[in-house]
């Protein structure tokens, strides 16, 4: 019997994202921060929706990711898993909701799960938060995590620049991600850092990596999708590819509008009741 339903897309999991990894398909992911931002990005098949602390830079005019609060994840995630059908939406805990105390970092990972409908958070950093992601993952919260440039420490490197090119940082990023994989998190998030180094621990560890500035030997890519559709033209890193100049259309449409408003074009006569 024919009905008008139409099938809601099947949901990505943490056990689809083994599957795509096992099976050799990449993953596709992308940040969002808002509910129409996150409804056209998962309308359009991503994999994986990531609500970024860098929600603080693109929609506060923050220089870092340091001052975004939980508060402020909360509302970010929750307008996104809204918005949100098939992707997996993961949302990142904030600078000092996890580091130091593990026991607060369970209570924070639990309160971002229950008041946002987040399905997954991310952490960053390996060995020295290795308790606050084992109490995470107790809880039954599924874990992303994140090495090489995490952008929450960016005080400590100094800067944005490339991480483990040197032999010993490369060996702990290695053993950092041995270690995320050993403890139960489901992904891996590698930024910033060289290609090979990528590329080894993409073979080297059973759970998907997703590379951003880390070449093409991973599982998958993510992005800023401000950066990607050309919302922010000042940010030209080497790894961002432009699908689009928003900036742009943007800037003509609103310079169109006023144009229309004070010539008296807009509204028309069909465009008044």
């Amino acid at each position: 019997m024919s009905t008008n339903t139409v099938d809601k897309p099947r949901k990505v999991t943490t056990a689809t994202l083994r599957k795509m990894k096992n099976e050799g398909e990449k993953i596709a992911m992308l940040t969002a921060y808002d509910y129409s931002m996150a409804r056209l990005v998962d309308g359009a098949g991503m994999d994986i929706i990531l609500v970024g602390d860098s929600a603080t830079n693109v929609m506060a005019g923050n220089a870092t990711t340091l001052p975004m609060t939980l508060d402020e994840m909360i509302y970010h995630a929750r307008c996104v898993a809204r918005g949100t059908e098939r992707a997996l939406v993961v949302a990142d805990m904030p600078f000092g909701t996890y580091q130091g105390d593990a026991i607060a970092a369970v209570h924070n990972a639990v309160r971002l799960m229950k008041e946002s409908g987040c399905e997954a958070v991310k952490i960053e950093g390996g060995a020295e938060i290795r308790e606050s992601i084992e109490r995470i993952l107790s809880a039954g919260i599924p874990v992303m995590a994140h090495l090489g440039l995490t952008p929450q420490s960016v005080n400590k490197f100094g800067g944005y620049g490339i991480r483990a090119k040197e032999e010993a940082e490369a060996e702990k990023l290695l053993a950092d991600a041995k270690m995320v994989e050993e403890l139960g998190c489901f992904a891996l998030v590698l930024e910033k850092i060289p290609a090979a180094l990528a590329e080894k621990v993409a073979k080297s560890i059973s759970i998907p990596v997703i590379g951003i500035g880390a070449g093409s030997g991973v599982d998958g890519q993510v992005l800023v999708v401000n950066d990607m559709l050309g919302m922010n033209q000042g940010f030209r890193p080497k790894f961002l590819r432009l699908y689009a100049d928003l900036q742009t259309v943007i800037t003509d449409s609103l310079h169109h509008y006023i144009s229309d408003v004070k010539s008296l074009s807009f509204p028309s006569p069909t465009e008044q009741y």
